[in-house]
């Protein structure tokens, strides 16, 4: 059993509920998340700092630094790029 079994019971369901819908509104899913999957990769402190500093420097995130560099992957490779950031 789960330490935090009961605190479903204990918290107001308005707080509970909302999280676990996936209801779409102007045509975007609440959880962006939803559908999709993670892709890990662990590297240096360097270059976890070089990254962030490039997201910084070009107005981005790093998600769109990396699906950006997937993509380039991808073309090099002779497959079709996927456009996901």
């Amino acid at each position: 059993m789960s330490r935090f079994a009961g605190l479903k019971k204990t918290v107001a369901p308005s707080v509970v509920e909302p999280a676990a819908q996936t209801v779409v509104e102007k045509g975007r899913p609440r959880n962006p998340r939803e559908g999709k999957r993670a892709v890990v990769g662990y590297f240096s402190p360097a270059v976890s700092k070089g990254l962030h500093q490039l997201a910084l420097d070009t107005d981005t995130t790093i998600q769109g630094l990396i699906g950006e560099a997937i993509d380039d992957l991808m073309r090099k490779h002779g497959r079709h790029p996927f456009g996901e950031r």
